[in-house]
């Protein structure tokens, strides 16, 4: 019974997360997070258009607030947009663009709006980004396109801070498929090295003292001590 229940808390919160996203709009919302406190159910948008978001006079949060309570029998939802300074940084926002360029201009200049949209990661600062375009680009069979620049993780510990996320675009050819990877600047890679002053003198001293430890030791002569016997005999 608690499988079950847990099973259909899931598949609540995915399909209220699906609505507020299309709702919205694509390319609006990022994010949705669902929050369970003692008040009410609080859903938390990422954004980097709060105002569009918002409406006028909080029209467009009222009405989805409305929606949620009706369809979804939320208790009490409480809407909050969190506001997101660098969306060129984010994976969704940047998907969801390409996405809509793909719409809008058609997949003849997809080559145009990948590269575009992988300058804009990189002038942002990002580590490294990945894109890849899946679809009838151009031609009638489809075919994935890879675009790639800088230093991404592939795996290990440090390729589950990598930022991921999907789009399609409802192109005239065919459905095209959008897979989005970036790697942050604000990321803390744990096998990252930095080679700095402190560094390299580190490695300075390091070899002083390896190459202190590797110096032949002078051997004591024996010849010295045989004569003394010598002597010491002879008296």
């Amino acid at each position: 019974m608690e499988e079950r229940k847990s099973v259909a808390l899931k598949k609540e919160e995915f399909a209220v997360k699906e609505y507020v996203k299309t709702s919205l709009g694509k390319g609006k919302a990022s994010k949705v997070e669902i929050e369970y406190t003692p008040v009410g159910e609080k859903i938390i948008v990422s954004t980097h258009k709060p105002g569009l978001v918002i409406g006028r006079k909080g029209e467009r949060i009222g009405e989805l607030t409305e929606f949620l309570k009706k369809e979804f029998k939320l208790a009490n939802p409480h809407v909050e947009i969190k506001e997101i300074t660098e969306p060129e940084l984010d994976a969704q926002l940047m998907a969801d663009e390409i996405a809509l360029g793909l719409e809008r201009v058609g997949p003849l200049k997809f080559k145009v709006i990948a590269y575009r949209a992988l300058e804009t990661i990189m002038k942002a600062g990002a580590l490294g980004a990945e894109l890849k375009l899946s679809g009838k680009l151009p031609s009638t069979r489809a075919k994935t396109w890879r675009f790639a620049q800088g230093y991404l993780k592939k795996a290990g510990e440090s390729a589950k801070l990598v930022d991921r996320a999907q789009a399609v675009a409802m192109t005239k050819p065919g459905v095209v498929g959008i897979k989005v990877a970036i790697l942050s600047p604000y990321v803390k890679l744990t096998d990252k090295v930095v080679i700095d002053e402190a560094m390299i003198n580190k490695l300075k001293e390091n070899m002083k003292l390896k190459d202190v430890s590797l110096k032949p030791k002078k051997k004591k002569s024996t010849r010295k001590k045989a004569t003394k016997k010598v002597e010491e005999a002879k008296k």
